[in-house]
């Protein structure tokens, strides 16, 4: 049931916002992961607060922990932030995922017990915890968290190339793989289709 309100919740949002779904997809290179971003780059655009999804941001779906390749990345964010100023927000917040960032990056807040993206709980509790305004959601889907984003009025920085290992989880990833390919293609269906009409309203 939860996933059903869910599901028509994102279909009311994603007609109100596609187009600035569209322009995300557009606006975003191709082949974008996070450890080609450093973390000074995002402060050096006034961001003040930066939020991590965790699957295909951080790791591939499904994994507890971050892949290795971005430990270095993460104390760079740390220390370009200060930890408390750095959450994960993920729809999926595993204890053993909010264990390892509380050992190993303590001071970095894992939010949990909110409403999965796109509601846009989870980013205003955050506006809420920081006081801040000047905040970046970092995400691999645009039906999700960018969604969430366009909701809560903050921007977004779209992973187009996340982390993804088939050979572990071949279903569930072919899966997500198929489904961000498919948000694309409705996004840029639905933006055409609302266009045509507003011409055709336009005219009269």
């Amino acid at each position: 049931m939860e996933l059903l309100k869910r599901l028509l919740f994102s279909l009311r949002m994603l007609h109100r916002y596609c187009h600035a779904l569209r322009k995300i997809s557009l606006t975003t290179p191709n082949n974008q992961k996070l450890l080609d971003i450093a973390p000074k780059t995002f402060q050096q655009q006034g961001i003040n607060v930066l939020i991590l999804d965790f699957d295909g941001v951080l790791a591939s779906h499904g994994e507890l922990y971050p892949t290795k390749e971005l430990h270095e990345w993460l104390h760079d964010c740390v220390k370009v932030f200060g930890a408390e100023q750095v959450f994960i927000l993920s729809n999926k917040p595993l204890a053993e995922r909010i264990a390892y960032f509380k050992q190993h990056y303590p001071g970095i807040r894992y939010i949990k017990e909110v409403k999965k993206k796109p509601y846009p709980d989870g980013l205003r509790k955050i506006m809420s915890l920081t006081k801040e305004q000047s905040l970046m959601l970092v995400d691999d889907r645009l039906l999700t968290g960018s969604l969430a984003a366009c909701i809560a009025n903050i921007p977004v920085t779209y992973i187009t190339q996340p982390y993804v290992c088939i050979s572990k989880r071949p279903v569930s990833e072919v899966f997500f793989i198929s489904l961000r390919l498919l948000e694309r293609w409705l996004i840029y269906l639905l933006c055409l289709t609302t266009s045509k009409e507003n011409t055709q309203v336009n005219r009269k």
